[in-house]
């Protein structure tokens, strides 16, 4: 481990408290860094003067690891950065849940282990995920959460297929595809299982089906998921990867989902065990 790049949200970690105390701990380790923003901060937004930024993806071409301050939102972001780089991700939570952070703000003293490799790195499985409209592409990427399908006011009918098999057909609220890693956010609020992350399934849960038979059901990570929407009235659906920018669907969309070839890693310092973390965030 020789040089980090450290990448705080701005409006979390406030005149940057946490990476500037992160980046002096790492330094007197005997580790080089880099601060950079991961994404665009509102002009109207004041930066601190004293806090030297450069250019994130021109950092990570040489870094050895990203550690990323903020919510688990921060954290997903920078994570696909991590991801193309092809380097560890370290998430710090300032935010409220945090499930992917490894470190809250309080442990900052562990990251000088990092100066003797004491630390060991997780893969977590993604998701590609595919949308076309009369056979455009209106979206493809990979998500380490999941992919959503919504309507606004409205139900969305939609019927689901594994490798071409029907498996569910219903109208509701949407549709929630995501990986273990997913499986503590917004599908579990949906009614969805917890997954351990270690797992390699796909997850798929419905939102407020109006249909006593539709449950959430768990498969293989090789399966091939296609969603085809049916009729989605005056209105539009959404599908949104990742919490990211949403995309209009119609009537006739397809959305494929499969397991992506790209695997995000995530550093581990602590040796919490995944039920102890579902237990402290529920606590």
């Amino acid at each position: 481990m020789k040089k980090i790049v450290l990448t705080p949200n701005p409006y979390r970690d406030r005149n940057f408290k946490y990476v500037t105390l992160a980046d002096k701990l790492l330094r007197e380790a005997g580790l080089e860094t880099r601060i950079c923003l991961a994404f665009d901060v509102d002009r109207s937004f004041e930066l601190p003067d004293n806090v030297v930024l450069t250019e994130l993806n021109h950092e990570l071409r040489d870094a050895d690891l990203l550690v990323c301050f903020g919510g688990d939102g921060t954290i997903l972001h920078a994570s696909k950065a991590a991801t193309k780089a092809g380097i560890p991700v370290l998430g710090v939570n300032i935010g409220t849940m945090g499930f992917m952070a490894e470190l809250e703000s309080s442990e900052l003293k562990e990251l000088r282990r990092l100066a003797d490799d004491d630390f060991s790195v997780e893969p977590r499985m993604m998701l590609h995920v595919r949308a076309e409209h009369e056979g455009r592409v209106i979206l493809e990427e990979d998500a380490l959460n999941d992919a959503v399908i919504t309507k606004v006011a409205r139900v969305v009918q939609m019927s689901v297929q594994g490798d071409g098999v029907d498996m569910m057909s219903f109208s509701g609220d949407g549709l929630i595809v995501c990986t273990p890693t997913g499986s503590t956010a917004y599908s579990m609020s949906a009614g969805g299982p917890l997954v351990e992350p270690a797992a390699q399934n796909i997850v798929l849960t419905p939102i407020c089906a109006h249909d006593m038979q539709t449950r959430a059901i768990v498969t293989s990570a090789d399966r091939e998921i296609t969603v085809q929407l049916a009729r989605t009235g005056r209105k539009n659906a959404f599908l949104s990867v990742d919490g990211g920018k949403a995309v209009r669907l119609s009537s006739g969309d397809r959305i494929t989902i499969r397991r992506s070839e790209h695997v995000t890693r995530l550093l581990r310092l602590t040796g919490r065990s995944f039920f102890e973390i579902i237990q402290n965030k529920f606590r």
